[in-house]
């Protein structure tokens, strides 16, 4: 259900402001500041910028596990008021739990999850049926009934995709999903991710430190500056989909990236002057 005033939006974010304590906040020291966002729905956006410039505390904000100091959150027409059960999330580390074999591993939201936790054990077959299918579309097939310890870490990060997917939520929050593999394991996932999102059309918010991972991926990319974090700047990414890896290979798509690292590069150069350096003339 949408709000009047907000036809259309998946994500809005209206003058949002957070301190992460009460004392923090009277000294008006923030850990982002003045967020004004719009995401349409279904859209894919990606967010880069320097290391702790607060990439991290927006997305506790999106998934309601932080609220505002300041300002208003609405996700799917909604205000948040707490942690949110349409998302699911994968981070840098897959963070499967050993003992359970991978389609466990993958099951377990269903198993915690209300609506999904009541139902779990009458409905199991159906559930296990859907995280193999998922699966299976990842490149896992064959590997559902081994261990983590049994796959690499590129699997693992597939399952821990699978799993972030399986109650099938509106919007996935992906925080450096793929920033530990290496280079050839991390193309083969955004191409995973993209098949992924292009056959489901969730909602997807993307913080990495990989430009061209997001230059490849995402409908708009936004550069968030140093601490207090807030965008300073929203770039749309008008290259064709569907995108193949051929694509990166472009004058188009490195010019974006090239302009995008200038930006960063940008404000690294800024927080390195003197502050008397700084200062106008």
């Amino acid at each position: 259900m949408q709000t009047s005033d907000n036809p259309g939006w998946f994500v809005d974010f209206e003058r949002v402001w957070l301190a992460y304590t009460e004392e923090l906040r009277l000294q008006k020291h923030f850990a982002v500041e003045a967020i004004d966002l719009k995401i349409g729905r279904g859209e894919f956006i990606a967010i880069v910028g320097p290391s702790g410039c607060g990439k991290s505390t927006f997305m506790k904000l999106t998934t309601g596990l932080k609220m505002p100091s300041e300002g208003r959150i609405l996700i799917d027409g909604q205000p948040v008021t707490g942690p949110l059960k349409i998302s699911g999330m994968a981070f840098q580390a897959p963070s499967l739990l050993p003992w359970r074999s991978t389609v466990d591993n993958v099951l377990l939201p269903l198993e915690i999850v209300e609506p999904f936790r009541s139902n779990f054990k009458r409905q199991r077959a159906v559930y296990e049926d859907r995280a193999r299918k998922l699966l299976q579309k990842v490149g896992l097939a064959g590997y559902e009934d081994k261990f983590p310890w049994e796959l690499s870490g590129g699997m693992q990060q597939r399952a821990s995709i699978c799993r972030a997917l399986i109650h099938e939520p509106k919007m996935l929050l992906l925080d450096e999903p793929f920033g530990a593999l290496d280079a050839f394991t991390r193309e083969e996932l955004w191409c995973i991710l993209r098949d992924l999102w292009t056959e489901q059309k969730f909602n997807v918010i993307l913080v990495t430190h990989d430009l061209r991972e997001s230059v490849f991926l995402a409908d708009t990319v936004y550069v968030m500056s140093r601490s207090p974090g807030r965008f300073v700047v929203r770039r749309e990414i008008d290259l064709p989909r569907p995108r193949d890896l051929e694509i990166s290979y472009t004058r188009e798509f490195t010019d974006i990236v090239h302009e995008l690292r200038g930006h960063i590069g940008a404000m690294r150069s800024n927080a390195a002057q003197p502050a008397s350096s700084k200062a106008a003339p």
